[in-house]
């Protein structure tokens, strides 16, 4: 339970700091982007949905680079981008967004969809309204999010 709150605080912080900041960082290879098993979602097929891994700073993503991401480095994703293109893309490929996974890879797994909502009610509370390429406003992409949503 301790655990679980702690992940819990380390997403809400995530969200506050990305939102603040504007960026998002990835670890990225020739192979890709840091992924991981999701430990508690399955698919249909009783597998575990893939996960995606962002960071809020460049020192935490740097500090994950070990083991299995040894050959990674750290990427930098432009908020926006991240919202209109990396969580759309990654609901439309059935896959989770993770959020602040530690060294022994424990973290927050995240609907991209609900994420995006929640990032777009941090940047209200900011007083932000981002430039978005693929979406008039804002308001728009959260209106369409929450049609999908609901």
């Amino acid at each position: 339970m301790q655990d679980a709150l702690l992940v819990e605080n380390r997403h809400k912080r995530f969200v506050k700091t990305v939102c603040d900041l504007e960026i998002v960082y990835a670890l990225q290879s020739s192979n890709g982007f840091a992924t991981s098993s999701s430990v508690h979602f399955e698919d249909e097929k009783g597998q575990p949905i893939g996960v995606i891994c962002f960071w809020a700073e460049s020192a935490l993503a740097t500090s994950c680079i070990k083991g299995n991401w040894k050959n990674y480095k750290v990427s930098e994703i432009p908020l926006t981008d991240f919202m209109e293109n990396w969580c759309i893309g990654m609901e439309n490929d059935g896959l989770l967004v993770g959020t602040e996974f530690n060294q022994n890879m424990f973290g927050f797994e995240a609907e991209p969809l609900e994420l995006i909502l929640e990032l777009i009610s941090e940047l209200k509370v900011q007083s932000k309204d981002l430039n978005f390429r693929k979406f008039n406003s804002m308001i728009d992409l959260e209106n369409q999010v929450k049609a999908i949503v609901e």
